[in-house]
C-alpha cells in the first residue's frame, strides 16, 4: 500500500500531534495530583530510587542471585511504595496507573509502524488524509455517493445504435462500479475503461468509486492525464532538484498506488513521450497486478486509431470498457 507522500506526511503529523495531547493531559493531572497530595510526588520519587538501585545492582558488575537479599529488598520496597502510592491515588479519586504513559495503540505504540508494516491506526489517519485530498480535489459532497445516484435523469428511450436505453445501460454501468468499489480489490474486474461523451456521469461515478475505496483503507490517487504526463515530462528534463525530486514522487504514487482514476484520457498532445510514459504505467501496472481505472471521451477505436499498437492492445484486452452514452445531463439541469 503506497499514499502519496503529502497524506503520509498529514497522517503522521495528526499521529504526533494526538502523542503530544495523551502527554499534555497526563502532564497536567500529574501537576494537580501532585499539588492536591504532594505525599504523591514523594513516593513516585521513592519508586524512581528503587529503579536505580536496581540498575546499579545489575550493572555494578559483581552477580546478583536472583533470590538474593539485595535483591529482595529492593523488590520488598518497590512493593510497598507502589502499595502506599496505590490507596493515595484511589483516595484522589484514581487508578494506580492514571499517570502513565500508556499508548493509545497498543500495537504499534503510538508510532504507525509494526514488524509487519504500517500499523491500523496510522493507515486510518491516512485514509482519512486521503479522502479529504481527494474530496478538495473533486469537490465530493455527500451526495457524490452510490447510494444517491439517481437513474431518472438518464433517457428510458431507444437510443440510436444501442440495444439498451441510456437508463438500462447506466443501471448496468452503476452495477458493474458499485460492485468494483464495494468488494476492492477482489472485484473479478481489476481494470476499467469508461469512455463516452462530455456530461454523462464519468467522473461522478470516478469520484464514487475514488470515495468508497478510500474509505476502505487502500490508497487511491485521482490525476487527470495531463498533469500525469506532465509529471513524467519533468522527471525526465527538468535540471531543477527540486522538480525532479516532486516528479519522481508523483510518478512513483502513479505506479504504486492500490488504485489509480486517470481522467481525461486523450487531452494531452500526443508525443512520442506522452505514448511511453502512459505504456509506462500501464503496463507497470498490469505487471504489479494492480488497480486502475481510466476515463475518456474516447472510444476504444479511437484508442486503437492514436496510440501505439503495443499500448492500444493492453488496454482493449486487459480493460473492461464501460460506454456511456445519451444527452448531455448538464443540458438537462
Amino acid at each position: 500500500m503506497s499514499y502519496e507522500p503529502t497524506v503520509m506526511r498529514r497522517a503522521l503529523a495528526r499521529l504526533e500531534r494526538r502523542r503530544e495531547e495523551r502527554e499534555r493531559r497526563r502532564y497536567d493531572l500529574e501537576r494537580e495530583l501532585y499539588t492536591r497530595e504532594p505525599r504523591l510526588r514523594e513516593l513516585d520519587a521513592a519508586l524512581r530510587g528503587t529503579m536505580a538501585d536496581l540498575a546499579r545492582l545489575a550493572t555494578g558488575g559483581t552477580p546478583v542471585a536472583p533470590d538474593g537479599p539485595e535483591l529482595a529488598a529492593i523488590r520488598a520496597r518497590s512493593e510497598e511504595l507502589q502499595a502506599r502510592r496505590a490507596r493515595l491515588m484511589a483516595a484522589l479519586g484514581y487508578g494506580p496507573d492514571a499517570l502513565d504513559s500508556t499508548p493509545a495503540c497498543a500495537q504499534c505504540g503510538d508510532t504507525g509502524w509494526t514488524a509487519g508494516g504500517m500499523c491500523a491506526c496510522l493507515k486510518g489517519l491516512c485514509a482519512q488524509e486521503q479522502l479529504r485530498a481527494l474530496t478538495a480535489l473533486l469537490n465530493l459532497t455527500d451526495e457524490q455517493s452510490f447510494d444517491r445516484l439517481r437513474l431518472d435523469v438518464y433517457s428510458d428511450q431507444p437510443w440510436q445504435g444501442q440495444s439498451r436505453s441510456p437508463r438500462e445501460n447506466m443501471r448496468r454501468v452503476i452495477q458493474v462500479c458499485g460492485g468494483y468499489a464495494r468488494q476492492f480489490p477482489d472485484y473479478p474486474l481489476k481494470n476499467l475503461l469508461l469512455s463516452g461523451g462530455t456530461g454523462l456521469g464519468k467522473t461522478f461515478l470516478s469520484g464514487c468509486i475514488a470515495r468508497e475505496v478510500s474509505q476502505r483503507g487502500y490508497s487511491v490517487v485521482y490525476d487527470t492525464a495531463i498533469r500525469l504526463f506532465s509529471a513524467f515530462e519533468t522527471r525526465r528534463f527538468t535540471r531543477d532538484a527540486g522538480e525532479e525530486r516532486q516528479a519522481r514522487d508523483d510518478t512513483r504514487r502513479y505506479l504504486g498506488c492500490d488504485l489509480l482514476i486517470l481522467d481525461d484520457l486523450g487531452s494531452e498532445l500526443t508525443t512520442p513521450l506522452s505514448q511511453s510514459s502512459l505504456y509506462e504505467v500501464v503496463n507497470s501496472r498490469l505487471q504489479s497486478g494492480r488497480h486502475t481505472i481510466i476515463s475518456t471521451n474516447l472510444s476504444m477505436d479511437h484508442i486503437a486509431q492514436r496510440y501505439t499498437p503495443q499500448l492500444a492492445s493492453r488496454i482493449g484486452g486487459l480493460y473492461q470498457e464501460l460506454t456511456f452514452y445519451g444527452d448531455d445531463l448538464r443540458l438537462r439541469q
